[in-house]
Parts: C-alpha cells; structure tokens; sequence
C-alpha cells in the first residue's frame, strides 16, 4: 500500500490572493462611509416642517432645503461612485 503524501498550494495549482487583487480594499469602505454620511446628512437638511391646510409655512422655500440639501446629497451619490473606483496608485 502507497503512503499518503503532502499535497501543499503549489502542488495543486491554487495560489494566494495578494491583498491588491481583491476589487475593493479597506480605503474603498472608508470612502464609502463618508459618502453614505454625506447623503445622510444632505437628506437631514432637507427635512422641515410641512405646510398645512391651516397655514402656509415659509421655511419650505428656504435655501438650506431647495439647494444646499440636494447639492451635498448629489456630490455624495458622486462621491460613493468615486469611491467604489478608486485604486490605490501601484508603487
């Protein structure tokens, strides 16, 4: 009866992943939590008291509601789509 032998990674063709080889690596979910906040944080601005049937509130119209609000959550949609690209340069 033959002796069972050690088969190590080299012998069977697999191989190790280096750590760049993977899509995304720890700086992609990093950027991709600042842009989440961003957006986040864009939607709260946007938030407000409504009108009502009783009376017509004027803060609706406010500047921090129709421009900043949308502005920072649409650089953070931009944002998250650089994030998920981004690659560290090669040295």
């Amino acid at each position: 009866m033959a002796k069972p032998t050690k088969i190590s990674a080299k012998d069977n063709g697999i191989k190790k992943e280096k750590f760049t080889d993977f899509p995304l690596i720890r700086i992609n979910f990093i950027l991709m939590i600042i842009a989440a906040a961003m957006i986040v944080f864009g939607f709260l601005l946007m938030l407000g008291a409504p009108s009502t049937a009783d009376a017509f509130n004027h803060d609706i119209y406010s500047t921090r509601r129709i421009v900043i609000g949308p502005l920072f959550s649409f650089l953070g949609f931009l944002f998250m789509a650089f994030a998920i690209i981004y690659r560290k340069k090669q040295s």
